[in-house]
């Protein structure tokens, strides 16, 4: 999931607020689980020109299912509303949806639940997405948020700003593992914890997992204020997940079929989606933004060049075998082919009916990345302890062979990459790809046979740490030291926690990195950050 860590081996209201996120283990556990009311405050998601979703949490009294009212209306005081009916259901934890039609494009809206008590929930702000002629169109893009390593002050930040049109987040936006562990007992940050103490395993699991990061104040914040468009990655499940198994899946963890479904039924319940396993929304006529699964729906196994180095024989040797065998063979998919067909298919439509810029917002990489050889010096410098041994042995070999050090990203299946990157060119599109998952920053020109196909806007993580953790190196240093053999990677910034910002517009398409000052505290302040520009047409970066 990243090249070096993470491996096994407006009133904000509610039941839940600081109070909850202070309490210690179990009785914050019960508070979790025994809450009455509208524990989660509000949310809204998938928005089109004429609709949207909207979600909320309510338990009643009895703890039985309940038929909520929502109201949407243009004003907060909801003097002209639309009504429709949501039910929270104890099947689905009492989570509640609805998609409300018949609205206006590129418009405001309010809206809340009403319970049969007649209890009212929080006010939401949502904004349907515009129709026509568009001149700017903002996205607040977030990925890999690890409550215990930190506040999500990225949440926060991004919540108060006004030129952020819609949210995307593209996954990790919860971990599996159990309490203790990434981050260790030393490294969590206090008030912090996480809910059940051991592994998300079991639907109960997940649901207690995600009920504790929902708590969050900042998250609920800022899913009150805006629409979002999510995707799940790997740690909504389990690391490395593919469609059949997971690194982070053990044999005596059950079976791996029923704790994907459980995963994913927790999911769908406590975010604001519809469960289509992937979309796409129009704006207007400045964009498409496609919304693509590539984890769990039909994505091959993962090479793990560890395991095939082994302890004996040439290591780059095994490298280059791989790297020229079962690495390119045309059959490693992350999407399968109907969805990989769907994708070409709609950035060639988009392209057509003459949108400006196609939007691909996925989980993983997408340009190539490589190490060089690594000198003793820098070897020396990873902290890794002597049973990942194995792992520095392949990081060295990779940068011999040609090899890119995390073959869980786009590197990991250069057939399917080239499909994509030569669909978008055909269809002569202006591709931007949105990223996360790695933790950190990279902006990637991304070619194909030699020739431009479109630019990547890398994210660094909320909370996780990055490649820093885990080098002695000053991180200009690191930066440098993977640029110079990564001819693609044009920008890269591997210190840094916060979130990005893409402006949409008829020429250019502006994307920029917030750097939060701190994790370690709740805290607005930022640091100088980093901009960068792709003018229509050129399909790399600007210099």
């Amino acid at each position: 999931m990243t090249i070096i860590m993470d491996r096994r081996s407006l009133v904000l209201a509610g039941s839940f607020g600081i109070g909850a996120l202070a309490m210690g283990g179990a009785a914050r556990a019960q508070a979790l689980l025994s809450a009455r009311g509208f524990t989660h405050n509000v949310a809204s998601g998938e928005p089109g020109p004429d609709s949207i979703l909207l979600w909320t949490r309510y338990v009643p009294a009895n703890g039985d299912d309940a038929q909520l009212t929502a109201e949407l209306s243009e004003t907060p005081d909801f003097r002209n509303k639309t009504s429709g009916g949501a039910r929270a259901g104890r099947a689905d934890d009492h989570t509640a949806r609805v998609i409300v039609g018949g609205l206006q494009p590129g418009r405001t809206y309010y809206y809340r639940f009403i319970a049969p008590d007649g209890a009212v929930s929080p006010i939401g702000r949502t904004r349907t997405l515009p129709a026509g002629p568009v001149e700017r169109f903002g996205l607040g893009v977030f990925s890999c948020a690890n409550l215990p390593y930190g506040w999500f002050n990225a949440y926060a930040h991004a919540a108060a700003r006004d030129d952020i049109d819609l949210m995307v987040h593209l996954g990790d936006y919860i971990y599996e593992y159990q309490r203790g562990y990434y981050p260790g007992a030393d490294q969590a940050v206090a008030g912090r914890l996480i809910e059940p103490a051991g592994e998300a395993i079991r639907l109960a699991d997940y649901r207690l997992r995600y009920a504790s990061y929902r708590a969050d104040p900042d998250l609920q914040r800022l899913h009150q204020m805006f629409p979002m468009i999510v995707q799940h990655d790997d740690h909504e499940t389990a690391n490395d997940a593919w469609a059949h198994g997971a690194e982070n899946h053990q044999p005596g963890e059950g079976d791996y079929e029923e704790r994907k479904r459980a995963s994913m039924k927790a999911w769908n319940e406590w975010l604001p989606v519809s469960g289509k396993p992937w979309s796409s929304f129009e704006i207007g006529d400045l964009a498409t933004i496609f919304r693509p699964e590539t984890r769990l729906t039909a994505r091959s196994e993962r090479l793990d060049p560890v395991e095939i180095i082994g302890t004996s024989g040439d290591p780059v040797a095994k490298l280059k075998a791989l790297r020229d065998g079962p690495l390119a063979a045309p059959e490693r998919t992350l999407m399968g082919p109907e969805q990989e067909q769907w994708l070409q298919d709609g950035i060639a439509r988009s392209k057509r009916r003459g949108a400006k810029w196609q939007v691909v917002a996925q989980q993983v990489v997408m340009g190539q990345m490589r190490l060089p050889e690594l000198p003793a010096a820098f070897a020396a410098s990873l902290k890794l302890p002597p049973e990942q041994a194995g792992f520095l042995k392949m990081l060295s070999a990779a940068g011999k062979a040609g090899v890119a050090p995390d073959l869980d990203s786009w590197d990991g299946f250069p057939a399917a990459r080239a499909r994509l990157l030569g669909a978008a060119q055909t269809a002569d599109a202006d591709l931007v790809v949105l990223s996360g998952d790695s933790h950190n920053g990279w902006a990637f020109d991304l070619a194909s046979q030699g020739k431009p196909a479109g630019v990547e806007f890398g994210g660094h993580s909320v909370s996780s740490p990055g490649i820093e953790a885990y080098l002695a190196l000053p991180p200009q240093l690191t930066a440098q030291f993977i640029m110079r053999a990564s001819p693609e990677l044009k920008w890269a910034d591997t210190s840094n926690r916060g979130y990005m910002t893409v402006q949409l517009q008829p020429d250019r398409v502006i994307g920029e990195w917030v750097f939060l000052d701190t994790i370690k505290t709740r805290s607005l302040a930022v640091r100088p950050g980093k901009t960068m520009a792709v003018e229509r047409g050129r399909r790399t970066f600007s210099a």
